[in-house]
């Protein structure tokens, strides 16, 4: 199915992440999001709370243990409590990537599901960061978030290279169970792409790029509309 621009919008969560962003900045990037009506912004978890004050029908997400996933357990529930505190109604944390890679799944799940906890029925999304990853370990991390209790995983942070692929959306959306969602992010940049992951099973996309999206989006619904008559 062919997707429309509102409905690739409702999917995004604009990515205002990077660490040299000024005030100015972000004000722009947030005023971007209202401007195409994404899902959420998802920002730096000190840019919450003023996210939370300028945003009107956008919701605010936001990282936590970003963008290396290395923080102890406690230092992560600390940043959710305090990001659900300032006003982030979604949380996107990155899972131990060492320990996973080590085969310490049972400390990987009990990291997560401390988040999950904290967060008190907001959505946490885990961001896996594929990259860095075989198949048997997306599988395995997959299998960690679900039991977890977390409502997405996520493919990748954007800052560690690689991102999102066909091949791992695939195999992350046959690792999980349907109360799972598959969050894609990190290379999204147009429309092709997103169409393909979305028909594997991806249904939130995360990028920086969702006005040049958008805009092409917007540009498709014309001419179909246009063909309709």
């Amino acid at each position: 199915m062919s997707l429309t621009g509102s409905e690739i919008a409702a999917m995004i969560d604009h990515a205002v992440l990077k660490p040299e962003l000024t005030r100015a900045e972000v004000d722009a990037e947030l005023a971007t999001a209202e401007r195409y009506g994404v899902f959420s912004a998802c920002v730096r978890p000190s840019d919450v709370a003023h996210a939370a004050q300028v945003l009107d029908r956008v919701a605010v997400c936001t990282v936590i243990g970003f963008p290396h996933g290395t923080t102890s357990t406690a230092a992560k529930v600390a940043e959710a409590r305090q990001a659900i505190a300032d006003g982030a109604v979604e949380l996107d944390m990155v899972l131990h990537i060492g320990w996973l890679r080590s085969g310490m799944i049972a400390e990987v799940e009990a990291d997560i599901a401390a988040v999950v906890a904290a967060a008190g029925g907001l959505v946490v999304k885990v961001i896996l960061e594929t990259v860095f990853l075989s198949d048997a370990e997306i599988v395995a991390a997959c299998g960690a978030a679900e039991r977890a209790g977390a409502s997405f995983v996520k493919t990748s942070t954007g800052f560690a290279g690689g991102g999102a692929t066909a091949a791992h959306i695939a195999l992350m959306r046959a690792s999980v169970g349907p109360s799972v969602q598959v969050k894609a992010s990190g290379g999204v940049r147009d429309l092709a792409t997103l169409q393909e992951l979305y028909d594997l099973g991806a249904t939130r996309f995360g990028t920086s790029g969702s006005a040049a999206l958008l805009d092409a989006a917007a540009g498709l619904d014309v001419r179909a509309e246009a063909s309709s008559y």
